[in-house]
């Protein structure tokens, strides 16, 4: 039997994970989330799996600092953090601190127990790559404007900087994920991600609030697509490397997006262009049009993207019909 620890396991992207490491009988996980921005019912998830899954509703600093886990992890998935961008607003003048603590405290547990890291870092550090085009070979940027999104990228960027020396100097062993736009169920508008918020209102008959223009260009990558590559790149990846995973396949506008939610839903909803800072509050900034190379990944881990744009709107709208009563 595999122990397992993932921080941040009831979240959108970690409840997806957690279905995909208890997918194998002989993989037992335990989970460390604060439940602050969980998706799922932890006793109702967990039952589902039996005594295969456990966990603690404390952060990564209380359990690695109070709590001082007793039993030895042989693999830790870290995907604990403030999210969205909407989401990371009220967590401004904290995020770097809360991102580069947690990273330190599994730092130093992975050192003294000899366990495996895998970070889940953001798509952020490219800082919108070379017109969107972003590859594990380019530069990481940091723009001239300082934003509270940017705190976000920067403190993800630090950590993923202490790692990589890490693993340099000490032997640790780590890889990075950088996720390109994770869409999927149990996906909420909360936190400011854009599908659900389509698929919700073009159900309910609301106008589609697109932000500014809607050219921003993203490429839509399924949750289930994300948490194999995740999975994936524990088993396969390069000590101290980093990987894309995204679907450059799915790459869309914003607009084109919108578009496409009304024509899957049948709605008659009507697309309304708005400003986010007046909705979200001065704070608020956009990220910049990105889009993966994921090639690095194919080769070196044997990954493969499976779920196109359409199958993952149909997936949303579907969703949201049932969470409506409709």
């Amino acid at each position: 039997m595999k122990n397992i620890l993932v921080t941040g396991g009831f979240g959108f992207l970690g409840s997806h994970l957690l279905e995909v490491l208890l997918g194998s009988p002989e993989n037992r996980v335990h989970v460390v989330d604060n439940l602050s921005t969980n998706v799922v019912d932890p006793a109702q998830f967990s039952r589902l799996f039996g005594d295969r899954l456990t966990y603690d509703a404390v952060s990564v600093e209380q359990f690695f600092t109070n709590r001082k886990p007793k039993q030895k992890f042989s693999e830790i998935y870290h995907l604990a953090s403030v999210v969205g961008p909407v989401g990371v607003l009220k967590h401004g003048g904290n995020i770097v601190r809360s991102v580069v603590r947690d990273t330190y405290l599994l730092i130093d547990y992975c050192l003294e127990h000899k366990s495996k890291l895998l970070d889940v870092s953001t798509s952020e550090v490219y800082g919108g790559g070379k017109e969107g085009f972003c590859s594990e070979d380019f530069d990481k940027i940091v723009p001239a404007n300082t934003t509270i999104r940017l705190e976000y990228a920067v403190g993800k960027l630090a950590a993923e900087t202490a790692l990589v020396n890490t693993q340099r100097t000490k032997g640790l062993w780590t890889v990075i994920i950088r996720p390109f736009n994770i869409s999927g169920k149990r996906q909420r508008p909360d936190g400011g991600f854009v599908l659900p918020r389509f698929a919700r209102q073009a159900l309910k008959g609301e106008p589609l609030s697109v932000y500014g223009d809607g050219s921003q260009i993203r490429a839509f990558t399924h949750a289930r697509d994300i948490s194999t590559g995740i999975e994936l790149a524990m088993n396969s990846g390069r000590p101290g490397e980093a990987y894309n995973l995204g679907n450059p396949n799915n790459r869309v506008t914003i607009l084109e997006l919108a578009k496409k939610v009304i024509h899957i839903s049948g709605s008659s909803s009507q697309i309304q262009f708005v400003d986010p800072v007046k909705l979200h509050g001065q704070f608020f900034a956009e990220a910049a049009n990105k889009f993966p190379n994921s090639t690095k990944a194919q080769k070196e881990l044997g990954w493969r993207y499976q779920i196109g744009i359409d199958e993952i709107v149909q997936e949303a709208v579907d969703e949201w019909r049932e969470l409506l009563g409709l």
